[in-house]
């Protein structure tokens, strides 16, 4: 049996015959944001297009009913066969990651990644214990414990006291400085895993560091969980005590998260969740998630995911063969960040140029950068393209097109200066050059949806 596939009749939302005559405007928004995925390009990493079984699992009447507590210890009643939606998911996500039920357990009712982080957190943190993750310009995520000088950002930061490690020169984590400065922080827990990074994790490395500071190791693999499950990349399970994931990316379910974590500490994950962090969980979410791990679990998934891969590698290569700087000097996942501050330009304005054309990604600050709203980045990644269809051919083609829209950006900032207000007054003037730009996007994106 093949994965299912995305059609143009599946690909922005599900009928709405109640929607169009009720609300009419809503549904008009629903349909142009739907015509605006597939008549362009959607290069976000931490986005992709989920399968036509999650949209209808998405829609059911299990979205309203409430649910608080575990299957079989309900605070509601009328939970019977909710209860067993819930146990399909939690049976299904320990077989695709190939856990043993009597050494690990799953919770799958976290709303989203950062709640199911801090929900982890709260498991087995007291206030003001110390942490460490990678730095947001080095490729982590807000929830890794990220704060400036001037501001404590993400709450991780506010709760606990947080002391990130950081990439090298290289691009690649600086594991010796990691073991430095952990022996010296002495932190209660070490995460591991990214937003932005495009290689694997020394996962034997950062067990051993955790060891010889008595830190619990937390893998927050949100970004590259579809290559877990399909045996793709190293699995952090065998070194981890606890695993955090998303559900929406690489693995192509609907927005939801999961926490893993070693049978001894499952009462306190669960706890955690209900009542700790959230109340009621989302049985929609849930049935969508249970119906994507099975996908996840046939044999055509690698073979989708090794695509995926393929994809980004393809890219990568042939950005560098026009110059672009390419942190690490490639990739081994769904992601590449491009490094555009030798150029002069931010990624916030290669952002905007790109928007103008139709092509979605997003800016992204990489090492050196002070600013996560201006950063000297972007990040691109290939899962959603894969999922239409496309191959190594329209990833040329598109690293042709970037390539154009980078360029004209650097012209533009010569006559602009700094400021994006004047950038986006100077970049109307090429309008007619961008509308071309738009209609080779859409004569592309076309001949896969």
């Amino acid at each position: 049996m093949s994965l299912q596939k995305v059609t143009v009749s599946h690909l922005p939302v599900l009928s709405r015959p109640f929607l169009e005559t009720s609300d009419p405007l809503l549904s008009s928004l629903l349909t142009q944001e739907g015509t605006r995925q597939r008549s362009g390009l959607e290069m976000i990493a931490s986005e992709n297009f989920t399968y036509p079984s999650v949209l209808e699992c998405l829609g059911s009447l299990a979205t309203n009913k409430y649910s608080e507590g575990l299957p079989g210890r309900r605070y509601y009643g009328g939970n019977t066969y909710i209860d067993q939606i819930e146990t399909l998911c939690q049976t299904r996500a320990l077989d695709v990651f190939g856990l043993n039920p009597d050494e690990w357990g799953v919770n799958v009712q976290p709303y989203s990644g950062s709640i199911a982080n801090l929900a982890a957190y709260n498991a087995i943190l007291s206030p003001h214990d110390r942490i460490m993750g990678l730095g947001l310009p080095s490729g982590g995520h807000l929830t890794h414990g990220f704060y400036t000088k001037k501001k404590k950002v993400s709450a991780t930061s506010v709760f606990y006291e947080s002391l990130a490690y950081e990439v090298g020169e290289d691009g690649y984590i600086d594991y010796d400085a990691l073991e430095r400065d952990a022996k010296k922080f002495l932190p209660k827990l070490i995460i591991c895993g990214y937003s932005a990074y495009p290689r694997d994790i020394d996962y034997p490395r950062f067990r051993a560091i955790a060891n010889a500071v008595g830190a619990y190791l937390l893998c927050d693999m949100s970004h590259f969980s579809g290559f877990i499950a399909a045996g793709l990349l190293e699995s952090p399970f065998p070194h981890c005590d606890f695993v955090t994931t998303t559900t929406h990316k690489t693995l192509r379910g609907p927005r939801s998260a999961m926490i893993f974590g070693r049978s001894e500490y499952m009462d306190a994950i669960n706890s955690s969740v209900f009542p700790g962090i959230q109340g009621g969980p989302h049985n929609h979410q849930i049935a969508g998630v249970a119906t994507a791990l099975l996908q996840a679990s046939k044999p055509e998934f690698r073979v989708y995911m090794e695509k995926v891969r393929e994809n980004a590698r393809v890219l990568s290569e042939a950005l560098k063969d026009r110059g672009y700087e390419i942190m690490t000097g490639g990739t081994d996942n769904h992601l590449i960040l491009v490094n555009l501050r030798l150029l002069g330009i931010t990624g916030s304005k290669v952002e905007r140029l790109c928007d103008e054309v139709e092509i979605t990604l997003n800016k992204n600050a990489v090492p050196g950068d002070t600013s996560a709203l201006s950063p000297g980045g972007i990040r691109i990644g290939t899962p959603a393209l894969t999922t239409l269809g496309m191959g190594p051919e329209e990833m040329k083609t598109i690293a042709g097109l970037l390539h154009q829209l980078i360029t004209l950006g650097c012209a533009i900032q010569k006559t602009s200066g700094k400021k994006m207000v004047d950038f986006i007054k100077e970049m109307e003037r090429h309008r007619d050059w961008l509308n071309a730009r738009k209609v080779e996007v859409h004569a592309l994106a076309s001949r896969f949806t």
